[in-house]
């Protein structure tokens, strides 16, 4: 359910490990690498006979790799030529010792230094070994323009790179500044955390995550913080029993709504009802009733007192319904009136278990910031970007511009649960961050958080951990995104049609 997805320090860590503490040596690794990138080239290239090929090598372990490649490729009858950024003298370890097995076999090798990278023939086949994931800064003006001639050259060739892009930064997935643009990317052993990140598929091209005989004992001994959440977090959406009934299958209180926001609470809970929840509720104040409902027979309402404001009276009375419900939504289109807030101060300070703090409820509780360490450890919360810089006393450019550190971040500060919602969504706790694999356009739209909200709690009123609940709930959600962007190109969906299409992403997960 959750890949891997190592900075580059922790697969650092790995590699060291599995050669001084087991004993697998280096030059065995690299023999691996290179020829799962060679089984990949030839997957995705086809064969090779009579090829032209441009080895790239840097003078790390990827330039290593390359000069392994190299000599596979001349036994499959290609035409390669490996042209090395060092003097050969100035190679050393594994890398040195693939450079000489290279060179007793007569590929050719060529110091770049030493030629116009102008002037050389266009090849067919461009193998990226220049820089590898410890590359950090920026790029030196001779890398810079290295890397803008093989993307030239790369217009008419396919280009493969070996675990990272060259130019890419391995932690963030950033171009610094500018990046080989590859057709293919093998990394090796698990993918990087840079590599998860949204856009960074404009530079890997397609993306090969192929093992390298890292062993799992050195994996488990040494555990990585990141994780990618895989399409088999699906197998936890809770398979209906025979004799199921609406009573056993979750009941979701949504406590929201305000003057002229009364859609927000009633799209949390479609979201809660299209994920499979029995029954759902809606909890408001008394003169919004009606417009909350919108006529939905499938919606039942909690009224409280008979106007169209909150108060802090009704919290009490509210924590005391509570505990009929198996799970709340908190917020949704609550408002942000001063009586909204005092409402919240008091709720929030008994938060129920299994309760999603959502929209209006995160800018109460930034009121009160000290009550973010006292949530309970069911709690999840689900901001934006906007909303997570109020809760942070940020700005929205300082969020998007270290989502990853704001999320762990927040884990040191407290127990709950964070869903950061946006392009790649992350979840993050005490002991892990899960990344999100999809960046939809159709999901941005208004009413999509509540969808997401609604979904989130309805798999927590079914027994799921805060933790499984958020990353099921936000990888169905993206899923459910991707199905959008088939019927809706262009966008154009609504959010409640996001809602009604869940049903659906789910159907070919589900074994009943």
């Amino acid at each position: 359910m959750f890949l891997p997805l190592p900075t580059p320090k922790e697969m650092a860590t790995w590699d060291r490990e599995t050669i001084e503490t087991i004993g697998i040596p280096g030059v065995t690794l690299m023999e691996a690498a290179s020829r799962e990138c060679v089984d990949v080239l030839l997957d995705e290239f086809g064969p090779v006979d009579g090829k032209e090929i441009f080895c790239f090598a840097g003078s790390g372990n990827n330039g290593g790799d390359a000069f392994a490649m190299a000599r596979h490729l001349i036994d499959l009858g290609a035409d390669v030529t490996v042209f090395h950024t060092k003097p050969k003298k100035q190679y050393r370890g594994e890398t040195r010792t693939n450079l000489l097995w290279a060179q007793k076999l007569n590929v050719p090798l060529k110091h770049l230094a030493s030629h116009d990278i102008n002037t050389l023939p266009q090849p067919d086949i461009i193998i990226d070994g220049l820089l590898g994931t410890g590359f950090k800064g920026e790029l030196r003006e001779d890398y810079l323009t290295l890397i803008r001639a093989i993307n030239r050259m790369g217009k008419n060739a396919s280009i493969l790179s070996i675990d990272i892009p060259s130019g890419l930064n391995a932690l963030n997935g950033m171009p610094q500044p500018e990046a080989i643009m590859a057709d293919v990317t093998v990394t090796l052993q698990a993918a990087k955390l840079g590599l998860a990140m949204p856009g960074v598929s404009r530079f890997t091209g397609m993306l090969h995550v192929r093992s390298i005989g890292i062993p799992n004992k050195i994996q488990e001994a040494h555990p990585v913080r990141n994780h990618l959440i895989s399409r088999d977090i699906m197998a936890l959406i809770p398979t209906p029993a025979h004799d199921m009934h609406k009573g056993t299958a979750g009941h979701v209180l949504i406590v929201g709504g305000s003057e002229g926001l009364t859609g927000a609470p009633h799209l949390a809970a479609l979201g809660a009802l299209r994920s499979g929840a029995g029954l759902v509720t809606i909890a408001c104040p008394g003169g919004l009733a009606e417009s909350v409902k919108a006529n939905s027979p499938d919606i039942m309402t909690l009224s409280l007192g008979k106007g169209s404001e909150w108060t802090p009276a009704m919290a009490k009375n509210l924590l005391n319904e509570a505990p009929r419900f198996d799970s709340l939504v908190v917020g949704p289109g609550m408002g942000r009136a001063r009586k909204t807030v005092d409402f919240l101060k008091v709720f929030i300070a008994e938060c129920p278990a299994h309760t999603v703090l959502d929209a209006d409820a995160l800018y109460g509780l930034a009121q009160f910031p000290k009550m973010m360490a006292e949530l309970p450890e069911t709690t999840v919360l689900t901001p934006h970007p906007g909303e997570m810089a109020t809760l942070f006393g940020a700005t929205n450019a300082e969020i998007q511009a270290d989502r990853l550190q704001a999320a762990t971040s927040f884990a040191t500060k407290s127990d709950a649960t964070l869903v950061l919602k946006g392009a790649g969504t992350l979840v993050a706790d005490s002991t892990m961050t899960c990344l999100s694999p999809f960046s939809e356009p159709n999901l941005a739209v208004g009413g999509s958080g509540d969808v997401l909200a609604g979904v989130i709690a309805s798999l927590m009123a079914r027994g799921l951990t805060a933790r499984n609940a958020a990353c099921l709930g936000v990888y169905w959600h993206g899923m459910t995104g991707r199905i959008l962007r088939d019927e809706f190109p262009m966008r154009g969906n609504l959010a409640s049609e996001i809602a009604h299409t869940l049903p659906l992403a789910a159907k070919g997960y589900i074994i009943c």
